[in-house]
Order: structure tokens, then sequence, then C-alpha cells
């Protein structure tokens, strides 16, 4: 298998785990991911944050860690990449407001490129109009977003994932296993054991 090379789209208070697992993950498996974010370059650091299910009404938020970019943004094109993968976390509602970054998606998908985006990262999918007719998980809270965007919202379990090509979707870091696995498929990736 060669490697694929992933632009992993992220940016301040995304969610902690769903920027550092994705990323470490992919890398892993011997893809080549390039962690990137409007306005900053490699080496520039964005700031997590951790949120947790912890019973109440929505999730809770603490701050998560550092997470230091290996590329820079303004140099990311669709051409040169197999994939992209988007964090979830409260970055995705600033980065659909940046026209570069609605560009950026578009190609991807107009490109028919695999795109994994998890729990708010729905919000940028939306905004970039590109998920009519396909089902897409997210973060409840996303739901009228996606339904608003002509996508039909896949009410799954918070543990699970779907694929309706190109995208791969899901609601929240606990859906990384299948997440990452469905993700994995769409690249082509084979592991063995």
């Amino acid at each position: 298998m060669a490697a694929k090379k992933i632009l992993f789209l992220t940016g301040d208070f995304a969610e902690d785990y769903e920027t550092m697992v994705p990323f470490q993950a992919l890398q892993a498996v011997g893809h080549i991911v390039h962690a990137v974010c409007p306005g900053k370059g490699a080496g520039d650091t964005i700031k997590t944050a951790i949120h947790d299910f912890e019973g109440d009404q929505t999730y809770s938020e603490k701050p998560g860690h550092l997470f230091t970019l290996n590329a820079g943004f303004d140099k990311a094109r669709e051409a040169d990449y197999d994939a992209l993968a988007i964090a979830g976390g409260r970055a995705p509602e600033y980065l659909r407001l940046d026209a570069d970054v609605i560009a950026l998606v578009q190609a991807f998908v107009k490109a028919g490129k695999p795109v994994a985006a998890i729990c708010h990262a729905a919000q940028l999918l939306a905004a970039a109009d590109v998920i009519k007719g396909k089902k897409i998980s997210a973060y409840p809270a996303c739901a009228p977003e996606v339904r608003m965007a002509g996508g039909e919202y896949a009410d799954i379990p918070v543990d699970q994932a779907i694929t309706d090509a190109p995208f791969v979707t899901a609601p929240a870091w606990p859906a990384h296993p299948a997440w990452i696995a469905q993700f994995l498929v769409l690249l082509g990736t084979r592991i063995a054991l």
C-alpha cells in the first residue's frame, strides 16, 4: 500500500481527542498527515479543548493540550492530497467563516476524495454546501444545520460512524474506532496483523 497524503484541518479550540487521535492514528498506519489551520504555519500551535460527556444537557469543556501544526494552510491545495480530515470541537465555528477554507472543502468534494468529519465539523460541511442528499452524522446540536444544508442527519450512537461516500462522519470522539476504520476503508488502507 502506498502512503496516502491527508490534509488535516483543525484550529484553535478544536476538540483535543478529535485532533490528537486521528492525526497520530493515520500516521501510525503509514499515511502522511499535514495538520493545518488558517493564519498559522508549520511549528505554530493551536489550543485544544477537552469535551466530555458527564451527564449534563451538553458536553463540558476543559482546557486541552497545545497541538503543533506541521504544515501551513496557505500552501494547502486539494490536488496535493488524497483526502481531507476535519477535527470537531469549536474550531469549525470560525473555520466556516473563511472563504478559502470553504473553497478547499468544496474542492475535495468536487474531486470525489474522501472527507472525514467528526462532531461539529459538520458545521463546516454545511457551510460549504456539499452535503445535499447525504447521510451525515455530527454532534446532535448540529442536526439542524445538517438538515438546513439538505443533508439527512444520521442519529447514530456516539460510538458509531457512518459512510456516505465521499463522507465518513461521526458524532464525537467516542466513535474514533469506527470513524477511523471507515475512513481507512475509503482510503484503501490495508492493515495486516
